[in-house]
């Protein structure tokens, strides 16, 4: 079967595959000369079972993510679900604003149950028949700690900062709706201030 590459990423290539005559994405984790075999392969083993597990835990939180066809840990692949749809990231402005608030939300949900998804972009969520569908849990991890989901949520304000400049303060405000309507204002006001703190050391960084 020949495979049409759609994206290089650090950790994972996606290329265009099938199973049971429909479209799929095939993701596979590349080997890093730079690593020990031995250590490289455990690393890519661990992170493609986690990172399937997660997307499939999730839905049990009433989010869409695609679903998981096959793993194969012989090259450390995952074979999941083709989402014809778009990418939020070509959104014209106005939905793209609308938006952010449900993916506000979504976050909100993942933080309230544990999950730090760890490339929040706006290229990592698509838009399929109205519904929006969170992909990419190559960097997820499980975590309950505010300031792992400070660290999401300033990620997400620094991708609408520099690929949605113009709309970014529209969209960041209905995100963070979004985000205090699923964690409830006591944790929201606990990591947007965290989120803060992170900004002021990275002006004074820069500063010196």
């Amino acid at each position: 079967m020949v495979l049409k590459l759609l994206k290089k990423g650090a950790e994972g290539d996606l290329y265009l595959s099938n199973w049971d005559n429909r479209k799929a994405i095939l993701k596979i984790r590349k080997k890093k000369n730079y690593r020990n075999s031995q250590l490289d392969d455990k690393i890519r083993k661990q992170r493609t079972i986690r990172e399937s597990q997660i997307i499939s835990e999730v839905k049990s939180f009433g989010i869409c993510t695609p679903l998981i066809y096959q793993l194969n840990m012989k090259n450390y692949s995952i074979l999941m679900q083709y989402l014809d749809g778009t990418l939020v990231h070509e959104l014209p402005d106005l939905k793209l604003i609308k938006y952010c608030k449900e993916i506000g939300r979504i976050v909100g949900t993942l933080h309230k149950n544990g999950i730090m998804h760890g490339d929040l972009t706006t290229s990592n969520f698509i838009l399929v028949n109205e519904k929006i569908f969170v992909i990419d849990f190559g960097l997820a991890n499980k975590t309950k700690k505010p300031e792992d989901h400070a660290v999401d949520l300033r990620l997400f304000k620094e991708i609408l900062n520099s690929a949605h400049a113009g709309i970014m303060k529209k969209a960041w405000t209905n995100f963070l709706l979004g985000y205090k309507k699923s964690v409830g204002t006591t944790y929201f006001n606990k990591v947007t201030h965290l989120v803060s703190v992170i900004e002021s050391r990275g002006r004074y960084a820069n500063v010196v």
